[in-house]
């Protein structure tokens, strides 16, 4: 690589900064879940990786490259990540497949600059993950829950709020709590808010407390584009309330679905802001949970009728579980779980709240018992292991980080039984997973459309038909469908990025349209002739004139 280009780029950074044109280094950037290098034709590549390590040297990196933008020799684009972990959507891979991409790694800005104890106020950096904001908040005692989500410790909570991601504790849209972005536009140009530039006082506080600011919203152009770089983000905590309990409905029956839509709807509707988000799960995505893949790993077949029978027999798994949680004072608890416990009455199923009497004497009786008698008893274990997920996923809903959910990007990874729990990196372990995450309306009949759509299509690429609903509001429902397979299997990779492909071109007939892009799918699905994608078009040209940002991240040129 040119000395001139990276003593130019080492001139612009700080000390502690890295830069590294290494291959290895660049290798272990690229690794991903998502099986893209199989595809001559979709390879990404990198020509260099720039670790900062001060956040004004965004902007110097900004300035340089629109600098050299027209030099045939030195000229580069750059694309930020925050943690990388963003797998299954493209993971650290550039969108673009051009040749002079520098990878921006913002993972060592870890600042958490201001933080208001009274108003659950937190000023972040790119690089801020979901363990090291939990662990600030439990070493000052502060009562706030971090917005987690199932991707884990070790993943930035920036990125995902820029994502639109959303989770199940109580403030369930990510975005939504943002209420205040600094950064930088791609041409270098920096950005606050009007009321920020405003406000005369020391503290600038009231910018933090107001989302829209004032004048257009121009913060929503950080979100799923190309067109800045966000250098701090206050975000709006979810504070721990005094009593808190998750229910599980079980349903027996898979013809229950439909008599199931409308209770979710109620008490979404009646306990806004009590309730967090509803997920219903399916029978095989619950499997993927507590059960192993009985037909092994790496096999690339789905679970058969007798498979799933085999295992519900060792297990008892329902056909459809409703997971929820309520949050309130004791009062309240009491009541809401009271009024819900009716609500499903309507229907047979089984209802579960983790403070029962039951679920506090099971962890009690297992607690008791020597550890080496509950190693000999396959039961006992399996029983250990069941309460073990179980409250693990009562801590995801108090917003405490943890590793539950990654399991499900194992199932066929063939060396899944030498990786310890703790330890779970999908990228790195070379799991294979894509994302189908469609919104779906909160009609009894599509989502049954879109159950026998993703039961119909799966299979026909041996893919696991695993189903999750996420309501995240009384009339907005998201769906996310793993696509787990093998990434060492060639045919595999295959046939996971056909099934991908078939799912998205048959469901936006059916209205079933994705709320998130992989990279891939941002390249083929979007159209630059369309209205909406030359309006962004316009904006990329205005505030990145020479296209050094992100290229062809959600802006199909």
């Amino acid at each position: 690589m040119s000395p001139t280009l990276t003593s130019l780029i080492e001139s612009v950074l700080s000390a502690n900064s890295v830069v590294s044109f290494d291959f290895d280094v660049l290798a272990q950037h690229i690794k991903n879940t998502e099986g893209f290098d199989h595809f001559e034709y979709k390879k990404r590549q990198l020509m260099a990786v720039v670790t900062l390590t001060q956040a004004y040297e965004i902007k110097a990196m900004l300035d340089l490259a629109n600098q050299y933008a027209t030099d045939e020799q030195l000229a580069f684009s750059l694309y930020p990540i925050s943690s990388g972990k963003n797998w299954g959507y493209g993971s650290s891979q550039p969108a673009g497949l051009h040749n002079a991409i520098i990878l921006l790694d913002l993972s060592k800005l870890t600042t958490i600059s201001h933080f208001d104890s009274d108003l659950g106020l937190v000023t972040i950096e790119p690089g801020v993950t979901q363990q090291q904001l939990s662990e600030f908040l439990q070493s000052n005692q502060h009562p706030y829950m971090v917005p987690v989500t199932g991707a884990g410790p070790d993943c930035a909570i920036l990125s995902n709020a820029l994502e639109r991601g959303y989770g199940i504790t109580p403030y369930t849209d990510h975005f939504g709590a943002v209420t205040s972005i600094r950064g930088y536009w791609a041409n270098g140009t920096p950005y606050q808010s009007a009321i920020n530039e405003l406000d005369q006082s020391t503290e600038k506080l009231v910018d933090k407390t107001f989302k829209w600011g004032l004048g257009p919203y121009l913060e929503g152009l950080f979100s799923q584009s190309n067109l800045g770089i966000v250098s701090q983000m206050t975000l709006r905590l979810a504070k721990l309330k005094p009593d808190f309990t998750a229910f599980f409905i079980q349903l027996k029956n898979d013809d229950l679905l439909e008599q199931a839509v409308p209770l979710i709807k109620e008490v979404l509707q009646t306990y806004e802001g009590i309730v967090g988000s509803i997920n219903l799960m399916d029978q095989r995505r619950l499997l993927s949970m507590f059960a192993a893949n009985p037909n092994g790993n790496e096999a690339h077949k789905v679970m058969s009728a007798c498979d799933i029978k085999t295992l519900t027999n060792k297990s008892p798994t329902p056909n459809w579980t409703i997971v929820g949680s309520i949050y309130g004072s004791k009062r309240v608890v009491r009541a809401v779980k009271a009024d819900i416990d009716a609500i499903f009455k309507q229907i047979p199923c089984k209802r579960i709240y983790s403070n029962s009497l039951a679920i506090t004497l099971t962890n009690k009786f297992i607690n008791y018992l020597p550890n080496n008698l509950i190693k000999h008893s396959a039961a006992l274990l399996k029983l250990t292991e069941q309460l073990a997920a179980f409250d693990q996923g009562k801590e995801i809903m108090l917003g405490k980080p943890n590793k539950v959910a990654l399991k499900l990007a194992y199932w066929r990874n063939k060396n899944s039984k030498n990786i310890e729990t703790n330890k779970l990196s999908p990228a790195d372990d070379g799991c294979g997973l894509l994302w189908y995450a469609p919104l779906v309306p909160m009609k009894a009949d599509k989502m049954r459309e879109f159950v026998n759509f993703i039961r119909q299509t799966c299979p026909q690429f041996n893919i696991e038909p695993f189903i999750t609903f996420t309501n995240l509001k009384h009339d907005c429902v998201d769906s996310t469908i793993p696509i787990v397979f093998d990434l060492s299997n060639r045919q595999a990779t295959t046939d996971a990025h056909n099934c991908i492909a078939e799912l998205v071109k048959l469901g936006l007939k059916k209205g079933f349209v994705p709320y998130r892009l992989n990279i891939d799918q941002q390249q083929y699905l979007l159209d630059k002739n369309s209205d909406f994608w030359r309006t962004v078009d316009s904006l990329k040209n205005s505030l990145d004139p020479n296209n050094i940002l992100s290229q062809a991240r959600y802006n199909p040129r």
